[in-house]
């Protein structure tokens, strides 16, 4: 009869005691690195298992953690989510992943069913639509293990990880106003969200940086986030019909980058070829788009991984944590062919 390999196991056959082959299995930060390694080459050697049932009994955990995102098929928190998992299960926990589409009553029912299902802690990316954050506070007031990424809510105090917004909206708005365009929009998702904030502050440091005026009538919103195709189009055909029309648009919104070229297709054909666009974008399909367009790719996985290691740490914290962090991650600028093709004329 199968009998399965246990801690008590790799503990007799390494000469170590359960409790430390336990942790180094768990990446314990009071075990040494050479520990772990030989804990952990061994327990791939004999092909060991945990068993989360006996875990999650005798320590009254579930080993598992919750994620809540807008949409698992925008680009950049399906890379987020993969940088999840590459560390949670490397850690012993299972990843339970919820969509909100952007949707206030979805994200609140989808965070009060993990935490009735016994999850350890919740990852969480705030909804467009989100603006009552009662069902938060209450979960954080009751001391649940939460982290922030991308979209956080600052009054909360726990970790957050980002990527640096600022400096992403303000390379590419520079990046527009040093191939000449002087005229530049800014599409951008809900107002009240954090990243949009963030962004809108480098796009119009870019803009007074270089003497260019900041235009109200410029500045277009997508409450829903991009969800619905018809508030794009509208807030697209406002940019359109204004007496003094942009010749360029930053659209600080990575679900919006596509919305907007394709509303602008749709809308006006002749204006796509014309208005240069750069845009938030972690799909690796955006490269194929014609017209291109210029696009800040966010290092996705590494936030996802980051913010799991910080929530494992609150999880896992043998006393209180009243310090936390909040990681800022450089993005990455890259350059449409019209507009390389653009320099090289000027």
């Amino acid at each position: 009869m199968y009998k399965p390999t246990t801690i008590k196991d790799i503990a007799k056959a390494l000469g170590l005691s359960t409790s430390t082959v336990s942790r180094a299995l768990r990446g314990g930060y009071e075990i040494s690195d050479e520990t772990k390694r030989i804990v952990s080459e061994y327990a791939q050697k004999i092909n060991y298992k945990p068993n989360p049932i006996a875990l999650s009994l005798k320590e009254r955990r579930s080993y598992s953690i919750g994620v809540v995102v807008c949409e698992v098929a925008n680009s950049f928190f399906s890379q987020a989510i993969n940088g999840i998992e590459s560390i949670a299960y490397n850690k012993g926990y299972h990843v339970i992943i919820s969509q909100s589409h952007d949707s206030y009553e979805r994200e609140v029912t989808n965070i009060q069913h993990l935490a009735n299902r016994s999850i350890d802690g919740l990852l969480i990316s705030l909804s467009a639509e989100t603006t009552n954050y009662d069902h938060i506070h209450q979960l954080h007031a009751n001391g649940f293990p939460m982290v922030f990424f991308d979209r956080v809510l600052d009054e909360i105090q726990t970790h957050k990880v980002i990527s640096d917004n600022f400096q992403g909206s303000f390379a590419a708005t520079e990046l527009l106003i040093k191939n000449g365009f002087k005229k530049i929009a800014h599409l951008a998702n809900a107002p009240h969200l954090s990243i949009t904030k963030e962004r809108q502050v480098g796009y119009q440091a870019a803009l007074q940086k270089y003497g260019l005026e900041v235009k109200e009538e410029y500045n277009q919103y997508c409450f829903h986030g991009g969800r619905l195709k018809e508030e794009v189009e509208s807030a697209v055909q406002t940019l359109l019909n204004l007496p003094d029309r942009p010749d360029a648009i930053f659209v600080s919104s990575d679900r919006l980058s596509i919305s907007c070229l394709t509303a602008l297709m749709k809308l006006n054909p002749l204006a796509a070829e014309q208005i240069s666009i750069a845009g938030f974008n972690n799909s690796d399909l955006v490269n194929l788009l014609k017209p291109s367009l210029s696009y800040v790719r966010q290092p996705a996985f590494e936030m996802g991984r980051l913010a799991t290691d910080l929530l494992i740490q609150l999880i896992e914290a043998k006393r209180p944590i009243t310090q936390f962090e909040t990681k800022i991650l450089t993005n990455e600028v890259f350059i449409s062919d019209s507009l390389k093709k653009e320099a090289v004329l000027l």
